[in-house]
């Protein structure tokens, strides 16, 4: 762990700002203490303030193209992926819609420990802003495309609880004037069943086993498009610059009214995420995240079992046909690197879930993948005791961060809090 230099303490009046920030970050100091010396909280080394730079939202930050959906940029395909991401009738009771829990007034989740659709579900809601970037989606990376997420919910028995023929029927009953100039000509359904579907119930399992293979194809790539279209419509979302950010320009320019975006409480929170919390061996770039996978110890919910989290998710996502390399996506093989250069045999990713951005992060308890924190004070604690894993090996070492330490971490987590966007 790295702290500013302790070299020649008190020989020359420079040399007090280490002094100083040593000095109000220790326990037991207060408040307005901290305030007196806040200028000194604004002196960055050159490596640090390339770090800070690194963590700040761009300007103009530019949309990822996903090769493997050719529309993930078409604003039509936006429009109609926003219809598509509100409407419950793809659902088996016709009252659940993906914004059912990412709901747009709730940060694109749902405030829950757990998911709850037609049923309830075994891991929290995730937000879907900002993900364009992403090469895993949810906690345990069990799908590699945006578009292939949207659908993923749509069958499962807890979420949506639909099927296949459901989705394409309803798209072809209420979306075929938006859905065709950009996919073509949808099947003829007419003669299928309502329901069918490789998943559900054995009925609807029977169903789809009846259908001949060109038919399942069929169905499977307008369900494949209906993804495309929801993924498209999630691409616009992105969050907007917090005081984080505000701050970071600060530092940058020089200005003193963006300085001054930070509270004292803050800045020494920052020094600590940087520095001696090690925050940002997981948390980096501008989502403050590294996008990948880490057994942390958290500990189940109450009366479950520990959760293989990403162990379990490579065989899923190497044979999901809705995969970059599967017969409905738009790309061609060389483009699905994170595929191809897939870790199948890594013993550490046993318990590991990936690592949330911590964008927004204070406006959305509860925490972890399975609510088991409701707030980052309790996330501070665990990350400052470094509990042993109930599965895996946990990656975290016990850092001593005091009780003041751990607030002021806290305290900088709802700095990074913006507004979200729709582009």
């Amino acid at each position: 762990m790295r702290r500013p230099s302790r070299t020649h303490y008190g020989l020359a009046a420079a040399s007090m700002i280490g002094a100083l920030l040593v000095w109000t970050a220790w326990p037991g100091h207060r408040a307005d203490a901290m305030a007196e010396t806040a200028d000194t909280l604004d002196h960055w080394r050159a490596d640090e303030r390339a770090q800070l730079e690194s963590m700040r939202l761009p300007a103009n930050a530019g949309v990822k193209v996903d090769p493997s959906n050719r529309v993930a940029t078409s604003a039509q395909a936006a429009q109609l992926g926003k219809r598509l991401f509100s409407d419950p009738r793809f659902s088996r009771n016709g009252a659940i819609a993906c914004a059912s829990c990412h709901a747009p007034d709730r940060q694109f989740e749902d405030g829950r420990p757990l998911a709850i659709g037609v049923g309830v579900g075994v891991r929290r809601t995730m937000p879907v802003v900002g993900t364009t970037d992403a090469p895993w989606l949810f906690w345990d990376g069990r799908k590699d495309s945006l578009w292939s997420q949207a659908i993923g919910p749509i069958e499962d028995h807890n979420e949506h609880g639909g099927t296949r023929l459901r989705a394409a029927h309803v798209l072809a009953e209420h979306y075929r004037d938006a859905y065709e100039p950009l996919f073509g000509p949808l099947p003829d359904l007419s003669a299928l069943p309502r329901d069918g579907g490789p998943l559900g119930t054995d009925a609807e399992k029977a169903v789809w086993q009846g259908l001949d293979e060109r038919t399942r194809t069929d169905v499977s790539r307008v369900f494949a498009n209906l993804g495309k279209a929801i993924a498209a419509y999630e691409a616009t979302l992105r969050y907007g610059p917090s005081r984080f950010d505000t701050y970071v320009d600060g530092v940058r320019t020089g200005d003193p009214v963006k300085l001054a975006a930070l509270t004292p409480t803050e800045k020494a929170g920052l020094r600590l995420f940087m520095n001696k919390g090690q925050c940002m061996t997981c948390h980096t770039g501008p989502m403050l995240s590294d996008r990948q996978f880490h057994n942390i110890g958290v500990p189940p919910r109450s009366g479950t079992a520990a959760d293989t989290g990403r162990a379990a998710a490579v065989d899923k996502v190497l044979h999901d046909e809705f995969n970059c390399m599967g017969p409905f996506s738009d790309a061609k093989p060389e483009q699905c690197e994170e595929l191809q250069f897939i870790s199948t045999d890594d013993p550490q990713m046993l318990g590991a879930f990936k690592t949330p951005s911590l964008r927004n992060v204070a406006l959305r308890p509860p925490y972890m993948h399975a609510g088991q924190f409701a707030s980052l004070d309790a996330v501070m604690r665990h990350y400052a005791d470094a509990p042993a894993a109930a599965i895996g090996h946990s990656e975290l070492k016990r850092i001593a961060l005091s009780d003041d330490e751990q607030r002021q971490l806290a305290a900088l987590l709802g700095a990074f809090s913006g507004p979200v966007v729709e582009r």
